[in-house]
């Protein structure tokens, strides 16, 4: 199975092939897009996508982790990060494409 990495750069070259824009105009939308999607998240609100999935911010608690390579424990200070939850419609394309292979 031949694995890629879909990047910024390929997803402007699909803007300007299929939708048909100039190359920076293409650029540019995706930085719009992606800029407003992480205001929303520094702003606390989620980024809802139909058909794709959510994204959230949460506060993770303060916790003891381990490492595992040594067994010596530290405190992992309290902290924000970014989820996401797919959809529905996601999850089924997803599935059907794995049990094709």
């Amino acid at each position: 199975m031949k694995t890629s990495t879909l990047t910024r750069a390929d997803i402007v070259d699909t803007l300007v092939r299929e939708v048909d824009l100039p190359r920076q105009q293409a650029s540019d939308l995706l930085e719009f897009v992606l800029e407003s999607m992480i205001q929303s998240l520094v702003q606390k609100r989620s980024v809802k996508i139909s058909s794709f999935g959510s994204f959230y911010a949460r506060q993770k608690a303060k916790r003891i982790g381990r490492n595992p390579k040594t067994g010596h424990e530290a405190i992992i200070t309290p902290r924000r990060v970014v989820s996401f939850k797919p959809s529905q419609y996601m999850k089924e394309k997803v599935q059907r494409r794995k049990a094709s292979e």
